[in-house]
């Protein structure tokens, strides 16, 4: 569901553990050309949640990645500076740079993919739309405020919309070198239309939408468009606002847990893999069968 850092503590020691696994992954020398070797991955929404364990499990398969921030600069340096201190050889440069940008912000959006091709000397070829909004009130839609629903589209929408626009546009032909990953985020909750929900599942159902046309628009050159869509994650985000019969609930529909976003970053590595160039057009549903 939605994206963010979470509120666990116990969620907080498997992320940093996990994070920690990467990192280590990342100093250990290699022995072959890891998979994402060299590849520039821009992720919004990359300094906290899902969109954090993204931009680790990417650096761990050796990607150069572009941490997309919108507020906290504290963290996000830091989380770019853990990144680096272990990064793979010590010596080839930086891995990973924070960027502060604001997506639903189209001058913000473009200076944040010419930021990454300053950093890193090449156009990001993996682009992942993680950034996005929840009202944790979750109101009827009688009781949604304008300025709600209106914030919600303003960055889970158009901010996907200009990130995705920016990246159909830069990204070049698979003939000059790996094709091109875009991933973008819905969410489960398009499948269960809970109440509470209905401007958030209405912005999903947008991304969901548009990805799948941008997916036929951009196929010739090579590139792919693709959704995940996590079900219940334990993050910050989705924690605000719910007591414990609500999460034990959510759980027995979920083989028995709440997700950790270590479920689902290793399914946007493998969509932005070469092994997934001929997934395109798809939205993946990582619920644990809760929808």
């Amino acid at each position: 569901m939605p994206r963010s850092v979470c509120s666990s503590t116990k969620h907080v020691h498997t992320t940093r553990e996990h994070q920690v696994h990467c990192v280590r992954a990342m100093a250990a020398p290699a022995s072959a050309v890891l998979p994402l070797d060299g590849r520039v991955a821009l992720v919004t929404g990359g300094s906290r949640g899902i969109g954090r364990e993204v931009c680790a499990h990417l650096a761990s398969l050796g990607a150069r990645v572009v941490i997309n921030y919108a507020s906290n600069s504290a963290n996000a340096d830091a989380f770019a500076a853990e990144l680096n201190s272990a990064s793979r050889g010590g010596g080839g440069g930086p891995v990973a740079v924070a960027v502060r940008a604001d997506v639903s912000d189209p001058a913000a959006v473009r200076a944040l993919f010419d930021r990454a091709e300053e950093a890193f000397g090449s156009t990001p070829r993996i682009v992942v739309a993680c950034a996005g909004l929840l009202e944790p009130k979750y109101p009827s839609l009688a009781d949604t405020t304008v300025e709600d629903f209106d914030a919600m589209f303003a960055v889970n929408v158009r901010g996907t919309f200009l990130v995705c626009r920016e990246a159909a546009n830069r990204i070049p032909p698979a003939g000059a070198g790996a094709g091109g990953r875009i991933v973008t985020f819905s969410s489960s909750i398009l499948g269960t239309l809970l109440p509470g929900y209905a401007a958030y599942t209405a912005t999903n159902g947008a991304v969901e939408a548009m990805t799948k046309i941008l997916a036929k628009e951009v196929a010739a050159k090579g590139v792919t468009a693709n959704v995940v869509a996590p079900g219940p994650v334990r993050t910050e985000l989705f924690m605000a606002g719910k007591d414990e019969a609500f999460v034990k609930k959510v759980a027995e529909r979920s083989m028995g847990r709440i997700a950790e976003t270590t479920d689902v970053a290793p399914v946007v590595a493998f969509l932005v893999s070469d092994a997934a160039a001929w997934v395109n057009g798809q939205v993946i549903r990582v619920n644990g069968g809760f929808a």
